[in-house]
């Protein structure tokens, strides 16, 4: 998957949680969305040199999970075995075959820039997601399509920074909460429809700030947050 292909996903995801068309780059949603999400980060494949991408940083050799599996095929990872005199022996033979293994993907179809993956497709940039599509710079996701900079969420789509939630869609900026729709700005709450800043509430619609709303006024206020949203993300 490349850039192109991921800044589709986050014009399509745009379109249905604002109604409007995304007019920033890959770079400034990366930037300004998913600044504090933990993703893969790049390294060199220390066998051939070409950039890798691993959620493991603790080594100091790397090797894709593609190379690796060329390696066994071709000589195998399998030492002679050697005389060995103490503790410090054992750890230097060690060394030369401990190549962490990067860009890890499991049962995936076109994913980039990801490490671990579990039958994802249509990935780029995440970290530990399972059974997603379309998705970008995602971490620790399961059943979710066309979420962008989301974090520990599931049963999700067509979000953006949904963070520790379930069963969301069409929302923007939820934290902690469950069942959410066309809303932005919601934390710990349950079951809300059309809502915009609004925490510790349950089963409701067209309420701002957790104060209740008509339907013509909330829309109109509506548009002047989303307004203020792409303003802040210009800057």
């Amino acid at each position: 998957m490349d850039k192109k292909q991921a800044l589709t996903i986050i014009n399509q995801s745009f379109k249905m949680i604002f109604g409007r068309a995304n007019p920033f780059p890959l770079e400034s949603i990366f930037s300004k969305l998913a600044f504090d999400i933990k993703l893969p980060k790049k390294v060199l494949d220390s066998l051939t040199g070409e950039e890798t991408w691993t959620e493991i940083l603790h080594g100091n050799l790397f090797i894709t999970q593609n190379n690796m599996e060329t390696y066994d095929k071709q000589k195998g990872w399998l030492l002679p075995k050697q005389e060995v005199k103490n503790l410090k022996d054992i750890i230097d033979i060690w060394k030369k075959v401990n190549y962490i293994t990067t860009e890890r993907t499991y049962d995936c179809i076109n994913v980039s820039q990801c490490d671990p993956m579990y039958k994802c497709e249509n990935a780029f940039h995440c970290a530990d997601c399972r059974s997603c599509k379309n998705i970008v710079f995602c971490d620790g996701c399961a059943n979710c399509e066309f979420t962008i900079a989301s974090q520990r969420t599931a049963d999700s789509g067509f979000c953006l920074r949904v963070d520790d939630s379930g069963a969301c869609t069409n929302s923007y900026n939820v934290i902690c909460s469950s069942h959410i729709s066309n809303s932005f700005f919601i934390q710990d709450c349950n079951n809300l429809h059309e809502c915009m800043f609004c925490s510790h509430i349950s089963n409701k619609k067209y309420c701002i700030s957790n104060m209740q709303f008509e339907e013509k006024e909330y829309f109109m206020i509506k548009n002047q947050i989303i307004d203020w949203i792409f303003s802040s993300l210009a800057k």
